[in-house]
C-alpha cells in the first residue's frame, strides 16, 4: 500500500553540507525537493547553493579509474577497506580531490609506462606469432628462391577462391619493375595460397603501394629477418618470444607489487569518488545563507527515525532535521511510496505503465493482484493449460533474468496460473474435454449448477456480470472515499449517488422478473430517483450521462464469460478435429498445434481483457494517477528495503 510522507528539512553549517549529503546519500530514505524554486527573486538572506568542483571531480574520478584497471586484482581486504572508506568519507570536497591527486601523481605516470610497454610487448608476441606462422606457410618454397643483391622479398597470402588475382598482380609487376622480378606461389593449404615476390629494391614504394591498393594480406618481414634461411628465421623467432614473455613477466610483478600496495586504497577512493560525483549533481537543488545550508525533501514516515539518527550519530546536535506541516492542498505534491509484499510488486508494473497514483490515493495495485488472476483464470479455466503458462513463466525468468520488464510480466502469468487451475478443476477441462473424456476430470457441481462451460452459458454470463457489478460498486465506494479524504464535497456525493442508482436499479429490475420480493420494487424506484438527484447535484448533466457510460462498464464484464467460451470451443475443435484422423500420429499433431496455438491466445487475449477490466471499468471510477514516484537520493540499486 502507499505510505505516509513526511516532508523535512535538514539544516546545518556549511562546512558540514558534503558530510550530510554523503550520510543522506547511504542511508538512502530522503527524496529531495528543490529548494531553488521556492527562493524569492531579490531574497538577500536564502540563496541557491553553489558547487563549483564537479569538473574537478570528474577528472581525478576519470585518472583514479584508470590507474584502478590498469593495476591485477587482488582480493579484497574488508577490513582494511572499511577503514580507509571511514576515513574518506569525512574529508571535505577539496581534502577529498587532494588525496586523489596525490595519489593519482605517485602512480599515474609509474602505471602509464608499465601498461604501454606491456602492450607493446603483447602487440609484439602477435606480430612473432604472426610471421612464425607464415613462414611455416611458405618454408617449402624456400628451395626455389634465389638469392639476390639489391632485392626485396615481400609475402602475400591469398585465398584460393580469388587465386585469379595472381594474373593481374603479375602483369602490373611487369610494368612496374620492368620485368625485373621473380614471383613464386604454390597452395600451402585447404584455404591458401602463399606468393613470394623477389623484386630489384628501388621500386619497393610502387609495388607496396599497389599491393595495398589489391587489398591483399602482405607479411612484410623485420629487416632482421630478410636474407636469412627460414629455419634460423624460426630459431630467433622462437628466442624473441622467450626474452618478451620474461621482459612481461617483470612488468607483471611490478604492477603486481603496486597493487598489493595500492589496490585497497584505490579501490575504496574509486568508490568514494563516483558517489560524490553523483551527489554532485543535486547540490543545486540546495539553498545557503552566509554560514548554513537547507536541504528540504520528502521521507516515508516509517523511515524518518532512521533518517533522523543516521544524521545525529555523525553530527549530535550540529545537524538539525525538522518536520514540515504542509496543508492537504500541497500534499498532492508529496512522492507515492509503494510499500507492498513482493506478489503484489508485478501489478505495480502495470500501473505504473500507465500512470503512478497520487498521493493519498488508494493503492490499486493490491487490488490488482487479487482480482487480475481472477479474472485471468477464470476466462481460461483449464487444469492443463495453467500447467503449461506455470512452467512457460518459470523457464522465462530463468533464461532472461536482467529484464526487468519481462520478470514482471512472468511473475503476473505465474500467479494468474494457479486460479487458471483452481477453475479449470471447477470446470472439470483438462485440454477442453480431454480430461473428462479420459475419465479423469469431471465439472463440479456447486449451488445446484454444474459448471460445465458448454451447458452452464447462462449461468456463467449471470456470474459474469454479477462480477461486473461488485467490482463497479467497490470502485465507486473508494471513489467516494477519495473525495471525501480530497475534501471535494460534489464528487463524493456524485460517487454515492451511482452506487444508489447501481443499487436501486436491481432493486427495481429485480423485483419485475420476481427474482427478489416485489415489495421491494418501491424503494428501488425511490432510491433511483434520490440517486439521480444527487448524481445530477455533484457533477451535472454529464453526471446523468456518465450513469450509462456505467451500466455500459458493468456489462463490458460479460466478456469473462465470452473470451472463456471461446477457449473451451477452440480446445473442444482440437480435440475434434485430431480425434477424427485415422493415422493416431497426426491426429496428435493436429491436436498438439491447436492446442498449442489456443494456449499462446489464452495468455495474450485474458491478459489484455484482464488489465482493460481494471484500467477502464475499474480504476475510471476513483483513480486520477498523475503523481511523483518516490526516488531517494541513494545509488540506483540499494537503499532501505
Amino acid at each position: 500500500m502507499l505510505q505516509k510522507m513526511k516532508k523535512i528539512q535538514v539544516i546545518g553549517p556549511k562546512n558540514d553540507l558534503q558530510s550530510v549529503v554523503d550520510v543522506l546519500y547511504q542511508t538512502g530514505t530522503v527524496h529531495l525537493e528543490d529548494v531553488s524554486k521556492t527562493i524569492l527573486p531579490g531574497d538577500t538572506i536564502l540563496r541557491k547553493m553553489d558547487f563549483l568542483k564537479a569538473g574537478e571531480l570528474t577528472s581525478i574520478l576519470m585518472k583514479i579509474g584508470g590507474i584502478f584497471l590498469s593495476l591485477p586484482r587482488i582480493p579484497d581486504d574488508p577490513q582494511k577497506q572499511a577503514q580507509i572508506t571511514d576515513e574518506l568519507r569525512k574529508k571535505s570536497q577539496g581534502e577529498l580531490i587532494e588525496r586523489a591527486t596525490l595519489v593519482a601523481t605517485a602512480l599515474e605516470s609509474t602505471t602509464k609506462d608499465l601498461a604501454e610497454q606491456k602492450s607493446s610487448m603483447e602487440y609484439s608476441l602477435n606480430a612473432l606469432d604472426r610471421y612464425e606462422k607464415i613462414i611455416k606457410k611458405i618454408q617449402p618454397l624456400e628451395s626455389q628462391l634465389p638469392i639476390l643483391k639489391g632485392f626485396e622479398i615481400t609475402v602475400v597470402l591469398i585465398q584460393r577462391e580469388f587465386r585469379d588475382i595472381l594474373e593481374l598482380v603479375r602483369n602490373a609487376l611487369v610494368e612496374i619493375t620492368r620485368n625485373q622480378f621473380e614471383l613464386i606461389s604454390a597452395d600451402v593449404d585447404e584455404t591458401s595460397i602463399a606468393t613470394v615476390i623477389i623484386f630489384n629494391k628501388k621500386y619497393s614504394e610502387q609495388v607496396h603501394s599497389f599491393i595495398f591498393s589489391q587489398n591483399v594480406n602482405e607479411v612484410r618481414m623485420p629487416q632482421e629477418y630478410l636474407g636469412k634461411p627460414f629455419i634460423e628465421i624460426l630459431q630467433l623467432i622462437t628466442e624473441k618470444r622467450k626474452k618478451t614473455i620474461d621482459d612481461m613477466a617483470v612488468i607483471d610483478g611490478k604492477l603486481e607489487d603496486l597493487s598489493r600496495e595500492w589496490y585497497q586504497e584505490l579501490s575504496v577512493l574509486k568508490k568514494v569518488l563516483e558517489d560524490r560525483n553523483e551527489e554532485a549533481g543535486v547540490f543545486g537543488k540546495f539553498g545557503q545563507t552566509e554560514y548554513t545550508f537547507l536541504i528540504e525533501g520528502w521521507v516515508p514516515k516509517k523511515y524518518l527515525k532512521l533518517t533522523k539518527g543516521a544524521l545525529e550519530k555523525t553530527f549530535g546536535s550540529r545537524v538539525i532535521v525538522l518536520e514540515v506541516e504542509v496543508s492537504p492542498e500541497k500534499m498532492d505534491d508529496a512522492p507515492s511510496f509503494y510499500d507492498n509484499p513482493a506478489i503484489v510488486k508485478p501489478f505495480e508494473f502495470l500501473i505504473n505503465i500507465v500512470s503512478m497514483p497520487r498521493y493519498g490515493e488508494v493503492d490499486p495495485a493490491p487490488l490488482m493482484a487479487f482480482f487480475f488472476p481472477f479474472f485471468f483464470g477464470l476466462m481460461v479455466g483449464d487444469i492443463a493449460y495453467g500447467a503449461i503458462i506455470l512452467v512457460f513463466g518459470l523457464i522465462v525468468k530463468k533464461m532472461y533474468k536482467t529484464e526487468i520488464w519481462l520478470q514482471h510480466l512472468m511473475d503476473i502469468l505465474i500467479i494468474s496460473s494457479i486460479p487458471t487451475i483452481f477453475f479449470g478443476f471447477l470446470f472439470g477441462e483438462f485440454f477442453g474435454n480431454f480430461g473428462e473424456e479420459m475419465g479423469w476430470f469431471h465439472p463440479i457441481t456447486f449451488m445446484g449448477i454444474t459448471w460445465n462451460r458448454i451447458e452452464a452459458i447462462v449461468p456463467l454470463l449471470i456470474l459474469a456480470i454479477a462480477i461486473g457489478v461488485f467490482h463497479v460498486l467497490l470502485g465507486l465506494g473508494i471513489g467516494t472515499l477519495n473525495a471525501i479524504a480530497k475534501r471535494s464535497k460534489k464528487h463524493a456525493i456524485e460517487k454515492a449517488g451511482m452506487i444508489a442508482m447501481i443499487v436501486g436499479a436491481l432493486l427495481s429490475m429485480g423485483s419485475v422478473v420476481n427474482l427478489i420480493p416485489a415489495i421491494l420494487l418501491l424503494p428501488g424506484v425511490l432510491l433511483v430517483v434520490i440517486a439521480l438527484i444527487m448524481i445530477i447535484y455533484g457533477g451535472g448533466f454529464f453526471g446523468a450521462i456518465e450513469i450509462m457510460s456505467t451500466a455500459v462498464n458493468i456489462l463490458s464484464y460479460a466478456r469473462l464469460m465470452a473470451i472463456g467460451m471461446a477457449s473451451v470451443v477452440l480446445a473442444l475443435v482440437a480435440n475434434k478435429l485430431g480425434g477424427m484422423m485415422e493415422v493416431a500420429a497426426v491426429g496428435f499433431l493436429i491436436a498438439a498445434m491447436m492446442h498449442i496455438l489456443n494456449i499462446a491466445l489464452a495468455m495474450f487475449s485474458p491478459f489484455l481483457h484482464s488489465l482493460r477490466l481494471h484500467l477502464v471499468e475499474f480504476h475510471s471510477k476513483f483513480y486520477d494517477g498523475g503523481g511523483k514516484i518516490y526516488k531517494p537520493f541513494m545509488k540506483e540499486k540499494g537503499g532501505v528495503d
